[in-house]
């Protein structure tokens, strides 16, 4: 029990450090956080409004836009972030309380509630803008975001122990995640597909999380075709085999 307690602050001290890190070195850390998904969602609505395209029925334009971009950029950041854990910080590792998944987990929370909180300021802006806000269901959003996260964490994980044997296998990450902006439903709803496309587009298991974060927020949202065992098939998946490798890469690292 107390080794449980003892990895639970070594977490902590991680996250925090983490934090301090990543946004504590200028004051414009913090607010880039909200500005990157703002300037993407600012484009999109330029780009409906020039076209003349319309939300689907039932739903806003921003807000659509908003349970589209945010987990997207939860899974995206989440794995990156997630892949490099090691890389960036092979020094604590001289640390025996410190291991290589402690500082997995510790840049997905820290990922996941900066998210959450871009979420929450975003989607409470454009609630009292319209003035007025109604949920389908807050717990079935907070498990698409929970989706979202855990994909990232394990396509991160995955990644962080093969780029111990295989460094080079970092440069696989980009080209693999650059298509999924276009590929996951972020700014389109997956029932407007024509059905070919949508049964290719229904592999993607991030487009179940967003459309179940979809599905969660918006009344009137029909998601008829998402599966939520579907993404958390891949997620046991992904992290069966990326903590198998943590294992064995921690032995390399503490032989190293």
């Amino acid at each position: 029990m107390r080794g449980i307690f003892i990895q639970l602050e070594v977490i902590y001290a991680l996250l925090i450090r983490e934090m301090k890190t990543r946004f504590g070195a200028h004051r414009l850390g913090y607010v880039w956080a909200l500005i990157e998904p703002v300037l993407w969602i600012g484009t999109f609505v330029v780009v409906y409004y020039v076209f003349g395209h319309q939300p689907p029925p039932g739903t806003t334009l921003i807000a659509f836009l908003v349970t589209g971009f945010v987990p997207f950029d939860l899974f995206r950041d989440a794995s990156a972030h997630a892949m490099m854990s090691i890389s960036g910080n092979k020094g604590l590792l001289f640390y025996p309380q410190v291991r290589p998944l402690d500082l997995v987990i510790a840049r997905v929370l820290l990922e996941a509630a900066t998210q959450l909180t871009v979420f929450t300021l975003l989607m409470g802006g454009e609630a009292l803008y319209i003035g007025q806000l109604h949920v389908n269901s807050l717990l079935t959003t907070l498990a698409g975001l929970g989706l979202a996260a855990g994909l990232g964490a394990g396509l991160g994980l995955l990644f962080c122990g093969l780029s111990v044997f295989f460094p080079t296998v970092e440069r696989l990450y980009t080209p693999l995640i650059r298509p999924l902006f276009w590929f996951s439903a972020l700014f389109y709803p997956v029932d407007l597909v024509p059905t070919v496309a949508r049964k290719l587009l229904l592999l993607n298991p991030l487009v179940h999380a967003i459309e179940l974060v979809r599905y969660g927020w918006f009344p009137s949202y029909g998601a008829r075709h998402i599966d939520p065992s579907y993404p958390a098939l891949w997620i046991l998946v992904m992290l069966f085999f990326g903590l198998s490798l943590e294992r064995v890469a921690r032995r390399r690292l503490e032989l190293s």
